[in-house]
């Protein structure tokens, strides 16, 4: 995911000029970067004599002789097994020479300037609602009910590593169409997959994680629709009579909430490329826990990328 901005900067001198090129770039932690071109298509379709390329990353090293970088001969860079901290800027300059008519060589330099940052997809959390009919609301029997609504879900994604969380009911008087006042029960729940157990089916530093436990989650979900539409089936089927307290049909909702990881945050407007993604925090912000988004930190000044505390 890039974004292209040009900018004419300055003349260096009669016989040369720089360029510079702003580009964002997002890399999946753990996996490699796209290739870094230190070239653009205009440059690429013109002849160049001599052509030298110099790469240099955060914190001003030159990019040779390290493990987690590919340089080839041409200027292309790619970076190996992306990690949050190899986030910042990334520039290469490029000096070539052109031959002129009277044989004299005009040498001329450019820089590309990327700057390339460290991501992961967010955790999901779903927040799933359901109505059921009730009892009076005053009557013990709807909390039972609710206790005992909430430890069969518990049961039915158990296996998966998943939590249930901020699980709540309330009793209301609906009136319907039919001008019926009925009681109702409206169920709240939310399910991720940080439950017990969630780092052994995670295999510790597994560099899928992430993607893991969105599976996972995302299977729970599943199971937990199929629970509530098998209930009207179940309700025809086995019971003679019908109990005071039945799903309402239909009546299920679920919303994703997207969490981010310490060190990374969500931001649409500033990563628009990447809207969807949990990028690293920029240097002065920080993401403590499991927040959407990252916090300015006013306390210190942080000058790296990936803060968890401030």
């Amino acid at each position: 995911m890039a974004m292209n901005l040009w900018r004419r900067l300055a003349f260096s001198g009669p016989l040369s000029w720089v360029l510079i090129m702003l580009v964002n770039v997002y890399v999946k932690v753990n996996k490699d970067s796209p290739v870094l071109v230190c070239m653009d298509e205009d440059m690429a379709r013109k002849e160049t004599v001599d052509p030298h390329y110099v790469w240099v990353g955060p914190k001003d090293r030159i990019l040779r002789g390290y493990n987690n970088v590919n340089i080839t001969e041409t200027g292309k860079l790619i970076l190996k097994s992306f990690d949050k901290s190899m986030s910042g800027s990334y520039s290469c300059t490029f000096s070539y020479g052109i031959i002129k008519r009277n044989n004299n060589e005009e040498e001329k330099f450019k820089t590309y300037t990327f700057t390339v940052l460290a991501y992961q997809v967010p955790d999901y959390t779903y927040r799933i609602s359901v109505r059921y009919t009730a009892m009076p609301c005053e009557h013990l029997a709807n909390a039972r009910f609710f206790d005992f609504l909430i430890a069969t879900v518990k049961d039915i994604t158990g296996d998966l590593g998943c939590q249930l969380k901020n699980s709540f009911y309330r009793c209301h008087v609906v009136r319907d169409a039919e001008d019926h006042l009925l009681n109702e029960l409206f169920i709240s729940f939310e399910v991720n997959s940080f439950g017990h157990g969630w780092e052994r089916l995670c295999n510790g530093t597994r560099p899928d994680c992430p993607d893991e436990s969105n599976r996972r989650v995302q299977k729970a979900r599943h199971l937990i629709i199929q629970f509530f539409k098998a209930q009207p089936i179940a309700l025809k089927e086995e019971f003679l009579n019908v109990p005071e307290i039945t799903y309402i049909e239909h009546s299920v909702a679920i919303t994703r909430l997207d969490s981010c990881r310490p060190g990374f945050g969500k931001n649409e407007v500033t990563h628009r490329d990447c809207s969807g993604c949990c990028v690293v925090c920029d240097p002065g912000k920080f993401n403590p826990d499991n927040s959407r988004h990252c916090e300015v930190c006013k306390d210190i000044k942080i000058p790296y990328y990936g803060a968890t505390a401030c």
